[in-house]
């Protein structure tokens, strides 16, 4: 195998995997591209393992969007079409005892009057409906948007459970994510009965017939052939010489793994090591029940703190032949278990105050010094794998952009 390599990928997660045969489509060689991954596995926290007979996805919920046609055309050539169900999203929250469709300010009308007349009442006194300018934490935005009601029953205990941090330190720069339903939306819904306003991600989506979402990701590993290295832990990288390990040296590194790790590395300026020690995220376990749930939904959340979880799926009305849920906890609030449980220490990226200023000083050190963050872990930003794999199509555009091949 030849050492010297134009593009050494850390981690074969689904932006690694993405770009290294988007490079290869490209007009590079194998010779040219190595992919480097410490489990025995291509996929990262989209891998799946059979357990009681049937696929679990262990990284957590993952589900392929149907939004981006170029990100399905490339993902068909490992997994073509046929091989894949189409479902219409059916997504609840569990609250007042109830489950409620999401996201909830959508779907008062599913309540009794009395109790749509309470949160309408909250959400006309928001901050948002009475023209206030827009609060810069977290917390803050959601009795703005929401009024008090849907901010203490469901959005702040939530996001407690799932980052296990508190709110005020969260940020509103990645509010465009969430689905934005306006007052006068909210209030149609409960006059007509019925959803209005933008829905979430995931509305329609696509999930394979006969395995787990890990399946895509693992051909696609093993079409890479001997560019993909497996079982393979980064020990150390030389700055200098981008020299993975001593044994390859790369033209560029393109780190795909969490920033938090190359501490361990390398040596780091100052200044690099502070904006690193400042990012944080959230572990998750993953945990297999074997009962089969009474319930139509893909996945209910859970903003109950006194329960564990945050989330459950039901793989039952998404995988065929499968019973049994699984369950997503922060690992902090984890309980013990004598059952199935998959841990992954880097699951969610935290969207704390500043964080954005952070990941730009990083990546432009990382520009300066032939090191591009992609996906996930690489920029710090939750990103579904449909928008993973669209940013490392774009992404290999403009690497071979650069040069004449």
């Amino acid at each position: 195998m030849n050492n010297k390599k134009k593009f050494v990928i850390l981690g074969a997660g689904p932006s690694g995997l993405t770009l290294a045969h988007a490079l290869l489509d490209a007009g590079y060689t194998c010779d040219d591209i190595l992919v480097i991954e410490k489990q025995d596995l291509a996929g990262g926290l989209c891998r799946s393992e059979v357990v009681d007979g049937a696929p679990l996805d262990i990284g957590g919920g993952h589900f392929l969007d149907v939004k981006h046609k170029n990100v399905l055309d490339f993902l068909f050539r490992f997994m073509p079409r046929e091989e894949w169900n189409l479902h219409d999203r059916v997504s609840k929250i569990r609250i007042r005892g109830m489950e409620v469709d999401h996201p909830l300010e959508a779907n008062l009308w599913q309540f009794p009057s009395e109790v749509q007349a309470d949160y309408l009442e909250s959400i006309a006194q928001a901050g948002s409906v009475r023209g206030e300018a827009m609060p810069k934490s977290f917390a803050e935005w959601v009795k703005w948007k929401l009024g008090d009601i849907i901010a203490q029953e469901y959005m702040l205990p939530y996001n407690r459970k799932i980052w296990s941090m508190d709110p005020d330190a969260l940020g509103t720069y990645w509010l465009y994510k969430l689905p934005n339903v306006s007052f006068r939306e909210t209030l149609l819904s409960c006059l007509e009965g019925k959803p209005m306003g933008a829905l979430p991600a995931h509305g329609t989506f696509l999930y394979p017939k006969q395995f787990g979402y890990g399946e895509v990701w693992r051909r696609m590993g093993e079409a890479l052939g001997d560019s993909l290295v497996t079982n393979c832990t980064v020990d150390n990288i030389d700055l200098s010489t981008r020299t993975v390990n001593g044994r390859w040296q790369a033209e560029t590194i393109i780190s795909t793994i969490p920033w938090t790790l190359w501490s361990g590395y390398c040596d780091l300026p100052k200044d690099i090591l502070t904006a690193i020690a400042s990012l944080k995220n959230a572990p998750i376990d993953v945990d297999y029940y074997p009962e089969t749930l009474d319930s139509k939904a893909h996945w209910t959340y859970q903003p109950d703190e006194s329960i564990a979880h945050h989330r459950l799926l039901l793989r039952s009305n998404f995988a065929p032949g499968a019973k049994g849920y699984w369950t997503e906890a922060n690992a902090t609030r984890s309980l013990p278990t004598d059952g199935v449980r998959f841990h992954n220490e880097f699951a969610y990226p935290i969207n704390t105050l500043g964080k954005p200023g952070k990941v730009e000083k990083i990546l432009a050190w990382g520009q300066n010094n032939g090191i591009i963050g992609l996906g996930r872990w690489g920029r710090w930003e939750h990103m579904n794998s449909d928008i993973a794999v669209a940013e490392a199509l774009q992404m290999a555009k403009e690497l071979t952009s650069k040069e004449v091949l």
